[in-house]
């Protein structure tokens, strides 16, 4: 915050909030102990706040109803935090609002901490700024510090995205990425799942400093469940990393080859000193093999989803896959064919003078997709040995 910024009273920061068309949302499921003052404290800051009442069954309707400046989302039975959220976001659209800050009901995070986001959001517009906790005070749980380097490195490799704190519930969220989204987890998972999705989205993320207080275990109030909430987690971090092996990964690097001249990438990525000349060379073959391998429909997307965890390079695997070009194709059948006589031990009986079609492979499926492999295989080392040889000479000659 600017000296300026911190100088001015709470008060000041409600017509920022109006011009932003920003709103607070506070979910809360039988935290009647602290909700009162969490919302008193946030009212300070803006009068945009929606309460979502999570089916509490304590004196948390009393309490809302004698706040007449609150909107309030309720319903029964309990649905989980990551329902209330996505209750509370569908009520902020609703209403017009662009962004929404949501705080937790237990006492955990300052409301005076508002500021920070408020700052960040007029600086980088659009962004999803997340609430970085000091996690290694004393009074943090063992668990909660443990489960969220977990969760960071999980989203760092989902993402590529460096932030220091993914679990923290002090967010503030653009809410125009959100209108078209289909979210599917309802528990504490929900904020694992949204923050992935919006990066996913090319949504700017970015962190600002907050204080945060653990209450004493005697009186702490929790609802997570470790044995369902961790299970539900490790599941859905399972699926979001399988998404991005084989789709987020391999669709931003198609994007980056679009934004560059291909020809020169080419160049610099196979002439490029600081990789090694078998590494290049296992990528062509990688690339030549999985161009012709039967991955029908397949090839590109598979190709570089297997390429990032062997650390190939893509640009060749990418370019070396494009062996299966359409005017290839009548002649990659062919061989695939013939190979495929070979070891199965039958006759080719084909001459380019046949009609190829759908039928025909479908009629002779096994000989082609044992001649296709057999093929893919010969061909992948084959480029492979002619481009560690051609690489080798290069760098002599350059010597």
């Amino acid at each position: 915050m600017s000296d300026n910024q911190e100088n001015q009273y709470p008060g000041a920061w409600v017509p920022q909030f109006t011009a932003l068309k920003c709103c607070v949302i506070i979910p809360t499921f039988n935290n009647v102990s602290t909700l009162e003052k969490v919302i008193r404290d946030v009212l300070v800051y803006t009068h945009d706040i929606i309460v979502v009442n999570d089916g509490s069954t304590d004196r948390t309707a009393e309490i809302i109803s004698q706040i007449p400046q609150l909107k309030d989302v309720s319903y029964h039975p309990n649905q989980g935090k990551g329902h209330a959220l996505r209750k509370g976001f569908e009520k902020a659209l609703a209403d017009g609002y662009e962004y929404a800050i949501t705080i937790d009901s237990d006492g955990q995070h300052f409301a005076d901490d508002i500021p920070w986001f408020i700052e960040k959001i007029s600086s980088e517009p659009c962004s999803l700024i997340i609430g970085n906790r000091n996690m290694e005070q004393a009074s943090v749980p063992g668990k909660s510090s443990i489960g969220n380097k977990i969760s960071t490195f999980w989203f760092r490799f989902e993402t590529g995205i460096d932030i220091p704190d993914t679990q923290s519930g002090f967010r503030l969220y653009p809410l125009g990425p959100m209108k078209d989204m289909t979210f599917y987890t309802s528990g504490y998972e929900f904020e694992i799942e949204v923050i992935v999705r919006l990066a996913w989205k090319e949504v700017h993320v970015t962190s600002v400093p907050i204080k945060v207080y653990y209450a004493p275990k005697e009186t702490r109030i929790s609802h997570f469940r470790p044995f369902q909430d961790f299970t539900r987690v490790g599941l859905l971090n399972t699926l979001l990393v399988i998404i991005a092996i084989f789709y987020i990964k391999p669709r931003n690097f198609l994007r980056s080859l679009k934004k560059k001249n291909l020809r020169e990438r080419l160049h610099s990525e196979l002439f490029n000193p600081q990789e090694s000349n078998f590494r290049k060379a296992f990528s062509v073959g990688f690339g030549v093999f999985m161009g012709i391998a039967p991955f029908w429909g397949y090839q590109m997307l598979l190709a570089l989803a297997i390429s990032i965890p062997l650390k190939l390079n893509k640009v060749l695997v990418i370019v070396a896959a494009n062996i299966s070009l359409p005017p290839l194709i009548p002649v990659i059948i062919y061989l695939s064919y013939w190979m495929g006589g070979l070891v199965l031990k039958q006759p080719a009986g084909i001459t380019f003078s046949r009609a190829i079609d759908l039928d025909w492979i479908r009629n002779n499926f096994y000989q082609y997709l044992a001649g296709s492999f057999a093929l893919a295989v010969v061909s992948g080392i084959c480029f492979g040995v002619i481009t560690f040889i051609f690489l080798k000479a290069f760098r002599k000659q350059e010597a």
